[in-house]
């Protein structure tokens, strides 16, 4: 998904980047989806399939975030931790989480989680993890993976649900990057990929946000209602240095809209610095 400061979906998801950034292309939902959670979810899946990527600037990384305080920041859809540059390149990025409950309102919201590398400072995102999708009032739950701007976001399964144990992780071997979600509570959900990267992928930074999606146009789209996302088990690695997001230099990112209001609360990492909370506060 592609991050926006002052980053997934389109009518459209924008898995980031940077996230990952996204945008993919998400249809209206069917009357009978609207009533029936297995038609809601094949339709949420078949308009993933329709996702496209590129020639979208709004989601591309700004020059830099909007400095409130040291090593905080501002975005319109990012919540949560960038681990910032370093004289050696990141290479590996985990995290893990409960699923959130997705609660939907009346018109269509998305809400994304996931961790990955580049986004924070580049225009290239490699990154996984879970997204919500809330079309005609019904939540419907995916994992997926993206390595943008070479491919669109790739969904994997449908089979995640509310408080599935989630564990994300992007690896890098030189222009190899393995792509690993393991969803322990539905097995079905999990999945490992291994893409190749060339000079595209810098990674200048790594990451672990909560996202709301833009659609084609650039709008954020509204983020779905989830009570709060619980990162924990962050680990990273930069070179030969392993440990956790406040191992190396780190900003704290809170969503906001246009006027100033916080959509997602990021919270303070605890004492090991692998742990922290977002917490949604509005749609829009």
């Amino acid at each position: 998904m592609h991050r926006r400061f002052t980053s997934f979906v389109a009518h459209v998801l924008v898995a980031c980047v940077p996230v990952l950034g996204l945008v993919m292309a998400v249809g209206a939902g069917t009357a009978s989806a609207a009533h029936s959670p297995v038609n809601a979810r094949a339709a949420a899946l078949a308009a993933l399939k329709h996702l496209k990527i590129g020639q979208h600037p709004t989601n591309q990384p700004l020059p830099g975030p909007s400095v409130r305080v040291k090593g905080a920041s501002v975005s319109t859809n990012w919540a949560g931790y960038a681990d910032t540059k370093t004289s050696s390149k990141y290479s590996k990025v985990t995290g893990s989480w409960t699923e959130p409950t997705g609660t939907c309102g009346s018109k269509e919201s998305l809400a994304v989680f996931w961790t990955g590398i580049d986004g924070f400072n580049s225009s290239s995102v490699e990154q996984d993890g879970t997204l919500i999708d809330c079309e005609g009032g019904t939540p419907t739950y995916f994992s997926w993976w993206e390595m943008f701007p070479s491919n669109a976001i790739q969904a994997v399964s449908s089979a995640v649900r509310p408080g599935d144990h989630i564990t994300s992780s992007v690896t890098r071997s030189g222009t190899k990057y393995t792509l690993k979600v393991t969803d322990s509570t539905h097995p079905a959900a999990s999945f490992s990929t291994t893409q190749t990267c060339g000079a595209t992928c810098v990674d200048s930074s790594a990451e672990w946000i909560a996202e709301a999606p833009s659609n084609s146009s650039g709008q954020v789209l509204p983020l779905t209602k989830f009570g709060t996302w619980t990162l924990t088990g962050a680990t990273v690695q930069a070179g030969s240095k392993s440990g956790t997001i406040k191992t190396f230099p780190n900003q704290k990112i809170t969503m906001e809209n246009s006027s100033n209001q916080v959509k997602a609360q990021t919270g303070a990492l605890n004492s090991a610095g692998n742990q922290f909370k977002v917490t949604f506060k509005r749609s829009t």
